[in-house]
């Protein structure tokens, strides 16, 4: 079998065919014209894409932006947010209890027939903040001090009416309290009162206080004044029991 072999002429330039007949592809490749081989080329144009040098060695990576003031909140225990919640229900019940009222209840028939034993009050505080306490009103007042005295132990508070003012003279007699020598009527009391006592002039800032059940009542025809201070606030609603619930009062008409 003839081989033909195909002669070169002498005269041919092999420069300008370099790789004319190769089986290569004639396009160039990334290596012949990318100087960085590991650079990412664009798609468009086959050139490097520019990279720092800290993305090219890994040694920044992209994160996520911090919260303002670069703190993450963290969720709080929930047995904290819950002695949170009861430390600041006990505060307000404090603040409220000093400032605004309370609950007190009645223990003995010292002011039969108007407050019943285990009857509930609340004694508001806020009026006596603006204004003087006033004939009628049924008071809670802390002991005095002539108490104090004479029984040492005594710390509970105590529940009467005000019935003498600073400056009037109080004297009971035949049966009736007499105001700078005008009869009081008094449609609440259980008896009339079975005492004489006075006349005495109630001191500056000072007030005196009986109970409605006047025969057995340990009030200020037994051991005198109760100084302002002292006085807690007025009894102004009952709360217990249910079929009693209700104001106290109306503010009694003294006078014929």
């Amino acid at each position: 079998m003839t081989r033909f072999q195909q002669s070169v002429p002498d005269n041919f330039d092999h420069s300008e065919h370099n790789g004319a007949n190769s089986l290569e592809p004639s396009m160039p490749t990334p290596s012949d014209h990318n100087p960085n081989p590991e650079a990412e080329l664009h798609p468009v144009t086959n050139q490097p894409v520019p990279i720092s040098p800290s993305e090219a060695d890994g040694s920044q990576l992209p994160v996520a932006p911090e919260p303002p003031g670069g703190h993450h909140k963290v969720a709080e225990n929930p047995w904290i947010e819950g002695l949170k919640t009861i430390g600041l229900s006990a505060i307000l019940a404090f603040g409220i209890r000093q400032i605004v009222a309370e609950a007190r209840y009645i223990p003995s028939e010292s002011m039969l027939p108007t407050l019943e034993v285990n009857d509930r009050l609340i004694v508001e505080k806020v009026s006596y903040r603006f204004s003087n306490p006033e004939r009628g009103d049924i008071v809670v007042f802390w002991p005095t001090d002539r108490l104090k005295q004479e029984n040492p132990s005594m710390k509970d508070a105590f529940i009467k009416r005000v019935i003498g003012l600073p400056g009037e003279t109080i004297e009971v007699r035949g049966g009736r309290v007499y105001v700078n020598g005008q009869a009081l009527r008094e449609n609440y009391i259980a008896a009339e009162p079975e005492y004489q006592w006075g006349p005495e002039v109630v001191p500056e800032d000072s007030y005196l206080v009986l109970g409605d059940n006047r025969n057995n009542s340990y009030d200020s025809h037994f051991w005198g004044y109760v100084p302002r201070e002292n006085i807690i606030g007025r009894a102004a609603v009952r709360f217990w029991p249910p079929g009693r619930v209700g104001e106290l009062g109306p503010e009694p008409e003294y006078w014929d």
